[in-house]
């Protein structure tokens, strides 16, 4: 048989806690938006179940629910712990709403991303992401191989 026989699933991050969604349903302090959180944590339960299920029903494949949800929120949510100074917006404009194409040449950026824990409204900054790639190799690699 061709095709993938192992593959990995990202879940949803916690959306409500992007700066995008602290300024447009966090209220006046920019909060992390909890009904957008439990939202993701409503998708990622759905998805775990259905990729176990695939699971059973492919016996051939290896399908890993990779959580990203956990990883990011802690990084958010003691972002001092892991030498971050900023996690309430985003490096790129204003770090509030700019996310990926508006993010460009023509617009201004922080001195220093690695300060704060997104690179624009929406994107985690690349120390970010090494640390969770890091924490998400050490938990799931052994399921893919």
């Amino acid at each position: 048989m061709l095709g993938a026989r192992r593959i990995a699933v990202l879940s949803a991050p916690p959306i409500g806690c992007v700066p995008s969604q602290r300024t447009l349903a966090g209220g006046i302090i920019r909060e992390c938006a909890d009904k957008y959180n439990d939202a993701a944590k409503l998708f990622n339960s759905k998805l775990s179940k259905e990729l176990d299920s695939l699971n059973h029903n492919l016996p051939n494949s290896r399908i890993v629910y990779i959580d990203v949800y956990n990883p990011l929120l802690d990084i958010i949510l003691n972002y001092q712990k892991y030498g971050y100074k900023v996690v309430d917006r985003g490096c790129c404009g204003t770090g509030k709403l700019e996310v990926a194409v508006l993010c460009n040449p023509l617009d201004a950026t922080c001195p220093d991303a690695s300060e704060y824990v997104f690179w624009d409204s929406y994107h985690p900054t690349e120390g970010v992401y090494r640390t969770i790639i890091t924490q998400v190799l050490q938990k799931y690699l052994s399921r893919l191989i």
